[in-house]
């Protein structure tokens, strides 16, 4: 394998995790001499990238649906016969035309599957209210019952898939995807903590107290508002203690509404999207981090906040299990379980020895779970001869 293809739904100055993931890997295959083109969708008409050691192609992210895929497969068709596979990081704006383009040209197609998509439209539209687990085994109807069966089809249809966790890999499997076909390559993390305090970080994002860090897509599955209810609880326990939710969504409003209606506008704050240097201010200044999550296929975040030192209390669901062990390096609790979210804060905040046992814990986890050992597992599956 000396030529690649990456197709990816984004990529960086657009945030977020496949973003890095696609830079980092494209960064690693040029350095080791792999002639690679990164293919994406991107926010702005006329991206200026900066000068990387691989080509990138861009495709404007708010024509129209159907539009953009169409022109996202032609490029796809110009830029495949030029290379030996091509490496798709979604099932379906990237990873559909990449499939069509690679069978013409008769080329390897490998698939990075992170999530169920049909699930997540489902649930976006309103469509859902099963969690994850529950909807594999619902009869599927509709847009969702569709987007199910074209991920299945072309996770059948590729020649490798990709998956951060076991987890996950028991999804894929549960699609009729042949197990010899799925590669478990955990997520990695080269995540650099700050060298200040988290007094002199508070001081930069201008938030006091006592913080709660909890990070993700404004969704109903990601538990945000379960963090929001229990906040008059926890400031009856400590009242310097704060809130903060980064990322953006479609929950925004409720989650908003939310505050205002129980006077905690000083107390939780919707940050919005941060980048990766602006979330490590925010780490920096955060006492835990907790993941409320009703699913998750392998959290970078909780890898983000123990490689900073922050302890982590997330819900026992999915890959979260697979990095966590239970009073070692972290906390898991039930999905939206309020009793025990409270006690598993007030035991941290009471017990700093118990604080700095999970935050050294953490730290020697993310040894286990390093970008460079990510990299190397992808190469492997990428090019089992070696390049």
């Amino acid at each position: 394998m000396n030529r690649i293809l990456i197709t990816t739904g984004i990529f960086p100055p657009d945030i977020g995790g496949p973003a890095s993931y696609a830079r980092t890997l494209a960064t690693a295959l040029a350095n080791k001499g792999v002639d690679v083109c990164v293919l994406t969708y991107s926010q702005s008409f006329k991206p200026k990238f900066p000068k990387y050691n691989f080509k990138v192609v861009s495709v404007w992210g708010k024509w129209p649906i159907w539009i953009k895929h169409f022109i996202f497969g032609l490029k796809a068709l110009r830029l495949l016969p030029k290379r030996d596979l091509v490496y798709s990081l979604n099932v379906w704006s990237a990873g559909l035309p990449s499939l069509i383009s690679a069978k013409i040209y008769k080329k390897r197609f490998i698939l990075k599957i992170v999530g169920d998509y049909a699930w997540e439209v489902g649930v976006g539209k309103g469509k859902i209210s099963l969690l994850l687990d529950d909807f594999q085994k619902s009869k599927k109807h509709g847009w969702t019952g569709l987007l199910y069966k074209f991920q299945s089809l072309i996770c059948r249809r590729a020649d490798i898939v990709i998956v951060p966790s076991k987890y996950l890999a028991g999804i894929v499997s549960g699609w009729d995807v042949a197990e010899s076909k799925i590669k478990v390559i955990y997520n990695g993390t080269d995540f650099k903590p700050l060298g200040f305090s988290r007094e002199e970080a508070r001081k930069k994002i201008g938030i006091p107290g006592s913080i709660i860090l909890s990070v993700g897509r404004l969704v109903t599955w990601k538990g945000f508002r379960m963090l929001i209810k229990i906040m008059p609880q926890l400031l009856n326990a400590n009242q310097f203690t704060r809130l903060i939710i980064v990322g953006e969504g479609p929950d925004r409003k409720i989650l908003s509404s939310m505050i205002k209606n129980l006077g905690l506008d000083k107390k939780v704050f919707l940050v919005g999207k941060k980048s990766k240097d602006e979330m490590a201010v925010y780490l920096a200044a955060s006492d835990i981090f907790v993941l409320n999550s009703g699913y998750e296929g392998f959290s970078h975040q909780i890898l983000e906040a123990m490689a900073c030192g922050v302890p982590v209390i997330a819900s026992a669901v999915g890959g979260n299990k697979e990095i966590i062990t239970q009073g070692d390096n972290g906390f898991l609790v039930r999905y939206n379980d309020e009793f025990n979210l409270i006690e598993a804060i007030k035991t941290i905040w009471q017990n700093p020895e118990f604080k700095e046992g999970l935050a050294e814990s953490g730290k020697e986890t993310t040894e286990r779970f390093s970008a460079e050992k990510m990299i190397d597992e992808t190469l492997k599956v990428l090019n089992p001869q070696g390049i």
